[in-house]
């Protein structure tokens, strides 16, 4: 994790740009920052163009000044490598680092993330910077993490990417019959003969919008392994800089900030090179509260439940919705602690001094443009980092006792994404998050995992959308409901492998006789023509696709009322080995997913963490010393709740006997600890 044995509360504070900023202002910088209670800064995130003027012309005076002054003032220091944009020289002098769009045109120097991740120049630039600033920096104390570049993430479809794609692919295939294999290239005469036919899969070739701006494809495992491919090469760069790093700071921890459900990298294999995980919270103006919920546990489940840190959030306001509406008061607070209820050990912002001038001018900090201690937005955050102080290392470390978990594949999400049919309101993303309402309304720990973690510690295992099934996944779930699992899975699942060919003898493939359910055909309702189906005796939406299922071994729980298929199955339930299995055939609406699950937990015997009311999420970290409840009251009223077990309020210190009423102010957040014996 983030630190090292000076490490003994959550850290607290965030981007700082003293760069952009005479340095007669530093100073007062330092006394708002101890005012603040900020003891961490993230420095050097986008100063390639001061650090480096030319090939062999480096500078690092005002960088040594900067990190000197963090020093002098006990902070700690995250320090960034700048590659997330290169210099302006550079782009001129060799202007084949820059990026190609899907459309084949070369961008101009401009933005960030314009860098091409398979060129050479650009490979050998990055690792060259990170290994001089690790070399120059080793002997730092404060220095407790490095952070790669920025936000990795943008796609290139250049010479140098498409010549990499080829050497990618033989790696992967090693023969051109297996490519055309997985491919199914004899559709449409695209048998490949030579590797150096193989083009990249951009607007020029395979590729094309349909409806509103949906990129779409003609053939999707060509596509699907572009993405593969992109995905790779950025987190190669990353693992060049890292080296680079580590060579010279082998015991400081390396990570760079994700992005939560960003699709364009697949951050569980990222996470193999990550040494912790780190992430950037910026949910819309419009976001339900179990929104950043699900992504804090996706990010906490890169790592199998290991915390993680919150590295990036604002403050106050995000620049770039389409309304950019103030965080109401307290509900910076209550969006912090739900970082840590969730497993985070850092609680990070951007920015900690509002920028003056491009598209950032207008985005939150911690210091406005005002300048001083006296603003809204810093008494809140001054608040909140006296709080963290006061609570200390209580919760770091924590994990999340879960029974229940949620399967979530980027390669499927890719997959669905580029789907030719069956139709265009195909979501993994809403359908994960259907499911995961669930759990957060209930207070149901449960954890967001991969096709390749362990299912062993799991009672209840939904996998929304499992429409590719990879090789040995199927196997592996079978397995684990025979021996007594409760697997639950649902419409569009188990229907091609993992180079998206189609598993023949029946859907929901290698699933099917864990199932105990064969799925004939499928139909997509259109919207002005309602479908619905029944379960316990009430009736529910049937929405985006509707499975014709016919029971092999399964037990019907609830069956369609409309069209041509009014009586069959859409709810089955299967007696499976020592196990069980659910399936429901179609989506539908928030009130059916809380009648089911509702069935299943109880039937499982998975319980929730407290009850409460609407809107207010109880969670628990255990850390082995302790156990610690995080009451967050998400709602505009007051409102109270009940803990299972005696505890006392880490912050106010008064106890609370087991079962008692606990009231909470809307927007607020209560830390319980479990009294022990």
């Amino acid at each position: 994790m983030i630190g090292n044995d000076r490490i003994h509360k959550i850290l607290y504070g965030g981007d700082y740009n003293p760069e952009q900023w005479p340095e007669e202002i530093w100073q007062e910088d330092m006394r708002l920052f101890r005012l603040a209670h900020v003891d961490i800064v993230t420095l050097n995130v986008f100063s390639w163009a001061s650090l480096q003027k030319d090939d062999d012309c480096w500078d690092f005076a005002q960088l040594d000044k900067i990190i000197g002054l963090a020093e002098e003032n006990g902070l700690n220091i995250c320090l960034a490598t700048s590659t997330g944009a290169h210099p302006a020289w550079m782009a001129r002098k060799y202007p084949e680092i820059l990026r190609v769009n899907e459309q084949g045109i070369r961008r101009k120097f401009g933005s960030r993330h314009n860098s091409c991740p398979n060129s050479p120049i650009y490979r050998k630039f990055s690792a060259q910077l990170a290994g001089k600033l690790a070399a120059r920096y080793k002997s730092c104390k404060n220095i407790v993490a490095w952070h790669v570049s920025n936000e990795y993430g943008g796609m290139c479809y250049c010479e140098n990417c498409e010549r990499a794609f080829r050497t990618w692919l033989k790696k992967k295939y090693g023969t051109l019959q297996e490519l055309n294999r997985a491919w199914n290239t004899a559709f449409w005469s695209h048998t490949f003969y030579d590797w150096d036919e193989i083009v990249v899969p951009d607007l020029r070739s395979e590729e094309f919008y349909y409806g509103e701006g949906m990129l779409r494809t003609n053939f999707q495992g060509i596509s699907l392994d572009y993405r593969r491919f992109m995905s790779d090469s950025m987190q190669e760069c990353y693992r060049l800089e890292y080296d680079a790093i580590k060579r010279e700071t082998p015991d400081i921890p390396i990570t760079t900030n994700l992005m939560g459900t960003y699709s364009g990298l697949d951050y569980q294999r990222w996470a193999k090179d990550l040494d912790f995980i780190s992430w950037d919270n910026y949910p819309a103006y419009d976001s339900q509260p179990w929104e950043p919920a699900l992504r804090h546990d996706l990010m906490r489940g890169l790592k199998q439940g290991m915390p993680f840190a919150l590295m990036e959030q604002t403050p106050s306001v995000s620049n770039w919705h389409p309304y950019c509406s103030l965080k109401r008061p307290g509900v910076m607070r209550l969006m912090s602690w739900q970082a840590a209820a969730h497993g985070a050990d850092t609680i990070m912002f951007f920015q900690m001094r509002q920028s003056i001038g491009a598209c950032e001018k207008l985005h939150g900090a911690l210091i406005g443009h005002r300048g001083n201690e006296h603003t809204r937005v810093f008494a809140e955050m001054a608040a909140l980092g006296a709080e963290l102080e006061q609570i200390g290392g209580r919760t770091l470390g924590g994990r999340t006792p879960s029974k229940a978990a949620i399967v979530f594949d980027w390669d499927n999400w890719w997959a669905t994404q580029l789907s030719a049919g069956p139709t265009i309101l195909l979501d993994y993303l809403k359908e994960t998050e259907a499911w995961y309402r669930y759990f957060w309304e209930k207070n149901i720990p449960v954890d967001l995992i991969s096709t390749e973690d362990s299912l062993d510690d799991y009672q209840l295992i939904a996998a929304p959308m499992l429409y590719l099934c990879k090789s040995g996944f199927g196997e592996k779930l079978t397995r684990w409901t025979s021996d007594g699992g409760c697997f639950v899975g649902t419409y569009f699942s188990g229907y091609a492998q993992e180079h998206d060919l189609i598993v023949t003898g029946g859907y929901p493939g290698t699933l099917k006789d864990m199932l105990g359910i064969w799925v004939e055909e499928t139909d997509a309702p259109v919207p002005d023509t309602p479908v619905s189906f029944t379960f316990r005796g009430k009736s529910y939406p049937a929405e985006i696709l509707c499975d014709l299922i016919h029971p092999e071994g399964a037990v019907s729980l609830g069956s369609y009322k409309d069209e041509f298929y009014a009586g069959m199955p859409a709810v089955t339930r299967n007696s499976f080995g020592k196990g069980c299995s659910y399936y429901v055939a179609t989506h539908s609406c928030p009130e059916f997913y809380r009648e089911f699950l509702d069935c299943v937990c109880e039937e499982q015997h998975i319980t929730p963490v407290a009850d409460s009311p609407a809107l207010v999420e109880v969670t628990l970290r255990s850390t082995g010393k302790a156990e610690i409840y995080f009451v967050l009251n998400h709602g505009n009223a007051d409102s109270a709740c009940r803990i299972p077990a005696a505890v006392r309020d880490l912050i106010s210190g008064r106890s609370y006997a087991a079962g008692e009423e606990i009231p909470i102010a809307s927007r607020n957040v209560k830390i319980l600890q479990k009294n022990t014996k």
